[in-house]
């Protein structure tokens, strides 16, 4: 007998990794799944993360006490009136998208606010699909919670208890204050860091010098262009009025940056980075926000033969997989020549900790 029935439909990275939570801290949990992609449903029936599989939305989702939408965007809209037809009086149905207005204003066209509260689990990764699902993806993450003002309190408090059980940090807003927040943190810096990206790309000479050199400092800020051009596309779509007043405003920021520069306003350049400085150094150092940390550190390593193989062979004979490992040749805001990339904080901070017990000097970015 079962705790809780949760369904999926669509059963991605998110999604995946939220029904591999559910079960991992709570195993009398009944997952019911849809996929468009057969493989995926024989894999997570194969992986036991679901229990039952079927190749429509049909009535093996009446049943469930939780509904999670984690089809993309469009298709979550799309799916809103075969739901219908299917959902208990008891389910309460939620999604997995990063842009909440849209969902919700779906739903209210579907006449069904009073069983949905948003969510968005932030987090995520560069590899997608089902395959790259894990519940550790949740660990210690922010998940967003947009309630209808129709949904009861205490379907909010046991909708905020199943997160904190999955071992995320539920926190809820207003639906439209959720995609003004994140169009400031998370939208506009990866249009930002596209266009950048994009600007030393035109700018560059034919020899690519500019992409020769470009490392430590620019490769940091730029690091989220390397995501998905489709997905961007249909956030800057979605959360197209927050993202362009922002941008607007960012503009108006640099064009004022321009002019002091211009006008040799030293005064206000100082202030411009100082304040900077201080804003971002009071940052949480953690990985709960929508821009995923990199899990990264330096290393000061002489320059002879077998010396970069030396540390790597040291951390695999400690069972820690390296994500990314290379010398940094552009060091102006770096030190330590090896950068090395682990998958998650634990193995970075064991790494660090074996390194540095054998003699090496680790250098550590905030």
């Amino acid at each position: 007998m079962s705790d809780l029935t949760c369904g999926f439909i669509g059963l991605g990275l998110i999604g995946g990794s939220i029904a591999r939570a559910l079960k991992e801290h709570n195993h009398r949990i009944k997952i019911v799944a849809y996929d468009v992609n057969p493989d995926t449903l024989r894999l997570a029936r194969q992986d036991a993360v679901a229990d039952v599989i079927t190749d429509s939305i049909d009535d093996h989702f009446s049943e469930c006490d939780y509904l999670f939408l984690c089809a993309p965007v469009q298709k979550n809209d799309d799916n809103l009136a075969a739901v219908k037809k299917i959902i208990g009086p008891n389910c309460l149905l939620t999604d997995v998208g990063s842009v909440k207005t849209t969902i919700h204003e779906a739903i209210h066209e579907a006449g069904l606010e009073h069983c949905f509260i948003g969510g968005h689990p932030m987090a995520g990764s560069e590899r997608t699909g089902f395959v790259n699902s894990k519940a550790a993806l949740l660990e210690n993450a922010y998940y967003i919670l947009t309630p209808t003002p129709s949904v009861p309190v205490e379907r909010l408090e046991q909708y905020r208890d199943l997160v904190s059980r999955m071992g995320a940090i539920p926190l809820i807003l207003d639906y439209a204050k959720h995609d003004y927040v994140t169009a400031a943190i998370s939208h506009l810096p990866h249009v930002i860091a596209a266009s950048l990206v994009n600007l030393v790309k035109d700018s560059d000479s034919e020899d690519g010098i500019m992409k020769m050199v470009a490392a430590g400092g620019f490769k940091d800020i730029t690091r989220i262009a390397s995501s998905s051009a489709v997905m961007w596309q249909q956030i800057c779509l979605t959360n197209t009025e927050n993202i362009s007043c922002l941008l607007q405003n960012y503009i108006d920021s640099l064009n004022s940056i321009r002019d002091n520069m211009e006008a040799g306003n030293a005064e206000a350049l100082y202030n411009l980075f100082d304040s900077a400085r201080i804003y971002r150094d009071s940052f949480i150092n953690a990985s709960s926000g929508p821009i995923k940390r990199s899990f990264s550190f330096h290393v000061d390593i002489a320059d002879k033969t077998g010396a970069l193989a030396h540390i790597a062979t040291l951390l695999a004979n400690h069972d820690i997989s390296i994500k990314n490992i290379g010398i940094t040749h552009n060091r102006e805001s770096e030190d330590g020549v090896l950068r090395i990339e682990l998958y998650d904080e634990a193995a970075m901070n064991t790494a660090i900790s074996i390194l540095q017990t054998v003699g090496y000097t680790v250098h550590i970015r905030n």
